[in-house]
């Protein structure tokens, strides 16, 4: 996992549901393609074929609310997303996605300052979204247990980095 990206917006308004990300008639399977394949199905059937490695989402409040399914953020990892970028996150959904090695940043304001197939750059060490307009659009840092997360691809990558025997 990179600290930096560059990519393609795609937006979202408020109270998108992890219900909006994959409906629940796909959580009888466990492949993250599937997910993937049926991603925002719901509100937008084209997207998760027009999604490329590398997009950002930015979306505006409470992304990610309603049902605690990791589904939905495995689903836009699976896909290559890079970040997701939203005024506001459900506690769960946030928490999810960092376990799953997904970044999620806190950003508000910012999708008032972007459409979507904007071109922005995110720098998350040092709390940055540089705009198409050349503007810096700042947001609260990931503390550093969260970035050493997220760069050993989630919480189960990490403990089993850190149990794994050490070669000398």
């Amino acid at each position: 996992m990179q600290r930096h990206f560059r990519g393609r917006v795609w937006t979202f308004g408020d109270d998108i549901s992890t219900d909006h990300i994959i409906a629940g008639k796909y959580l009888g399977t466990t492949d993250p393609n599937v997910f993937a394949a049926h991603a925002f199905e719901a509100v937008n059937p084209a997207w998760a074929k027009g999604v490329q490695a590398g997009d950002l989402i930015v979306a505006g409040d409470n992304f990610g609310c309603g049902s605690s399914r990791e589904q939905a953020p495995i689903a836009l990892k699976t896909l290559g997303v890079s970040a997701i970028l939203a005024n506001s996150f459900a506690r769960i959904f946030f928490r999810n996605s960092i376990n799953l090695g997904l970044p999620v940043l806190e950003c508000p304001g910012l999708r008032r300052k972007v459409n979507a197939g904007d071109v922005i750059e995110v720098d998350m060490a040092k709390g940055e979204v540089h705009l198409p307009d050349g503007g810096v659009d700042r947001f609260n840092a990931l503390p550093p247990n969260v970035l050493e997360i997220l760069e050993a691809g989630g919480l189960v990558a990490k403990i089993r980095a850190e149990r794994a025997p050490r070669r000398t």
